[in-house]
């Protein structure tokens, strides 16, 4: 079966004669039907790219491979990490390929630049095959703007839920020592980049409300003996505004998935303050963690959390309700504080990168390949 489907990409030149597309240095013999196109950078784009093929491998062996440099792609399903990523190449792609893309999030209240970026998004929309997105929220909006329900699936962003466990006590305790956090303290997450750049980051970016976890950070830190513990790149205006405030922080950066997956043993609760997300994959990995969830009403979070039951769930910009929920979360009794624990990581098995990979290979993939 899956070299009845490939075939077609080791002996067809739909687009161009063999001997043209060799001249423009394209290929378009031996290789994965699928090239999913990702960051040279190591960051949230190729995760995803390498998790769905690695996965799309395990049920097709060889189908699916990664590259940082798509110009030289013919007669292939060439699937963008992000729309961004589509609108940089995408005018420079030859017309033989099938082209898929990602869109994770943006709306036009989001700012003139952004505005100005869907419709350049719009007008690519008759070049795409398919439109993936990972949230509900996302695939409404897409379907309003005039995205032909037909070209649009829906497959959330994954987590290795191998990988981001529930701690045991012991675990926990071993994580809090290591990053110097005494066991009585309250410790709210935020692992996400919300600081302009690559550096100091004393500049917000207000679409990822770094402003609004300071404000119920605050508000927590009334009743509750919190410490913030913040991880990455670009901390500095929510670092400089918790001392303000006289809130302890912890400020790490880690090298990789393996070590951040212990941070997450070190939290009693993560904090989701954006104004616009597409995931964000922290949201995933807390709720496979173990770790209550408490979350503006933005990307995955309405598709995932059900608000009083695997997490707590407010709209954009409500620092207090963000800090109501989580006092009411600090407050169940341990019954049913497992219960929530419990009820978030089954809600978020449907995340697991098996099944995220699985998705895309059969409905994204496989139709086009067959064509």
């Amino acid at each position: 079966m899956l070299k009845d489907l490939l075939r077609p990409w080791k002996f067809r030149a739909a687009c161009l004669p063999w001997r043209a597309a060799a001249a423009c240095g394209l290929y378009h013999g031996e290789g994965a039907a699928v090239q999913f196109v990702i960051e040279k950078a190591d960051w949230a784009i190729r995760w995803v790219g390498e998790h769905v093929r690695d996965e799309a491998n395990a049920l097709a062996p060889g189908s699916v491979a990664t590259t940082v440099e798509p110009q030289r792609i013919a007669e292939r399903v060439v699937h963008f990490g992000s729309q961004y990523m589509w609108l940089a190449w995408g005018p420079h792609m030859p017309r033989g390929n099938r082209y898929v893309t990602s869109f994770f999030h943006g709306k036009r209240e989001d700012g003139p630049e952004i505005s100005e970026h869907i419709d350049r998004f719009l007008e690519s929309v008759p070049r795409l095959s398919k439109i993936v997105t990972g949230a509900g929220l996302v695939e409404e909006r897409l379907l309003g703007w005039g995205v032909p329900r037909e070209k649009l699936v829906r497959i959330p962003i994954g987590v290795d839920m191998r990988l981001f466990v529930p701690p045991s006590p012991e675990r926990k305790a071993a994580a809090r020592a290591r990053f110097g956090i005494s066991p009585e303290r309250i410790v709210v997450g935020s692992f996400q980049k919300d600081g302009v750049g690559w550096g100091d980051g004393m500049e917000p970016k207000p679409i990822k409300g770094p402003d609004v976890f300071v404000a119920a950070v605050a508000e927590l830190a009334r009743d509750f003996p919190v410490t913030a513990f913040l991880t990455g790149p670009a901390r500095g205006y929510v670092k400089r505004e918790l001392a303000a405030r006289g809130i302890p922080f912890v400020h790490t950066y880690v090298e990789g998935h393996t070590e951040l997956a212990e941070c997450y043993h070190a939290l009693d609760l993560y904090f989701v303050t954006s104004r616009e997300e597409g995931g964000p994959m922290g949201l995933m990995e807390s709720m496979s963690s173990g770790v209550p969830v408490v979350s503006t009403r933005v990307g995955m979070a309405p598709d995932l959390v059900t608000d009083g039951l695997s997490g707590g769930l407010v709209e954009p910009e409500d620092a207090a309700g963000v800090a109501a929920r989580a006092a009411a979360i600090l407050a169940l009794p341990e019954a049913d504080s497992q219960a929530l624990r419990a009820a978030a990581r089954e809600a978020v098995k449907a995340a697991d990168w098996p099944v995220v990979g699985r998705d895309h290979w059969r409905k994204v993939y496989q139709p086009l390949i067959a064509r």
